[in-house]
């Protein structure tokens, strides 16, 4: 009976010997590991696959410990193992949802197609997932803009964290979200509930240019574009052709002053965005994509495009909606990178000849 008491005595300081060192040693990785857990897995799948990517040394005492917890909730999601760590401190951080993040970042005039390639670049999943949900996903913004194509325009540029765990329906609605908000705090449109904007004391006057009638394009031919829409589409012009932020203003005006004697734009920026809508964009213009064949296209169509051509910033939509007052009607590049604005065709031409003759002596 002793030894029988003795051998039981034995095995059980074994079993805790074992159990203490598969619990609290820590294993060592090579490398970054990441492990996704999905919804629904068992608490013996999670160990599984921990144990597979050799996160933990024993699934029996991962198994054990949880239960020892009273089986609390393990979160699912995709987690990075870089440092060595036990059981214990694993369960902490699966309990917490201590999950990971991948950073998206979206530069202010980044199209839907480059927001597509950011997001697949982050890990996310595929570009054209991303981009089928961009290009139907409309009901987002259905409330703003009822007209709209797509959600280009409305997927404000920023830093975004996104887990896995998340849809591209989830990381379009979050860049929308962000939109409303810089939207709510320029006063472009009303704060919630009927409420006043974040910041300024009240919503901005309209310039008299943004009357201007500029159907042209818009999918529903018999349905004028509201403030809103014309706003964004004139905001993201403005974003491609200038990064200079104190000439926004300028370049805004230049554009309602066009609108305004019915005078095409002549945006070079919408041109390159008809040829990414089909496919066909080489990365230069030439002289022969003037005449291609896109409602977008600003040369052979007078007014606005049909949606707007990228995604603007918080400086583009401020100009947009506060154009700068002025008799410019165009304006081109310098050779320092930022631009010569023009009354006449003649001042203009002379502004283009020497920009060449800059160009020509770099």
């Amino acid at each position: 009976m002793r030894k029988i008491f003795w051998l039981i005595v034995v095995a059980a300081l074994a079993f805790g010997g074992w159990f203490a060192w598969a619990l609290l040693t820590p294993t060592e990785l090579p490398a970054k590991t990441f492990v996704m857990l999905h919804p629904g897995y068992s608490t013996r799948r999670i160990a599984s696959e921990l144990k597979s990517a050799g996160v933990i040394r024993s699934e029996e005492a991962f198994i054990l410990w949880h239960y020892f917890h009273h089986r609390r909730r393990l979160e699912a999601g995709e987690y990075l193992f870089e440092k060595p760590a036990n059981i214990i401190d694993l369960q902490k951080r699966l309990r917490h949802g201590d999950v990971y993040f991948h950073t998206v970042v979206v530069p202010e005039g980044y199209t839907m197609f480059d927001i597509a390639r950011a997001v697949e670049a982050a890990g996310l999943g595929p570009a054209e997932d991303f981009l089928k949900v961009a290009q139907s996903d409309t009901a987002l913004i259905a409330d703003l803009a009822p007209g709209a194509p797509s959600l280009e325009g409305y997927l404000f540029p920023d830093t975004y964290e996104f887990s896995r765990m998340q849809t591209m329906q989830d990381m379009a609605a979050a860049m929308v979200r962000q939109f409303r908000q810089v939207a709510h705090q320029i006063g472009l449109i009303p704060a919630p509930n009927g409420g006043t904007p974040e910041t300024g004391s009240s919503a901005p006057s309209r310039s008299p240019h943004i009357e201007v009638e500029v159907n042209a394009g818009f999918r529903d031919p018999n349905a004028a574009p509201n403030d809103l829409e014309r706003t964004v589409i004139m905001a993201s012009i403005i974003e491609k052709e200038t990064a200079i932020a104190e000439e926004r203003p300028l370049v805004a005006s230049v554009y309602y002053n066009r609108l305004a004697k019915n005078i095409a734009l002549d945006a070079d920026p919408s041109i390159i965005y008809a040829e990414l809508l089909a496919g066909v964009y080489q990365g230069a213009l030439h002289h022969d994509d003037m005449q291609f064949n896109s409602r977008y296209n600003t040369y052979k169509n007078p007014g606005l495009p049909p949606g707007p051509i990228g995604n603007p910033g918080r400086s583009a939509l401020e100009a947009a909606v506060h154009p700068a007052q002025s008799d410019y009607y165009y304006f081109v590049a310098d050779a320092s990178g930022h631009h010569r604005f023009a009354r006449t065709i003649e001042e203009h031409d002379k502004n283009v000849a020497a920009y060449r003759r800059a160009m020509r002596g770099q």
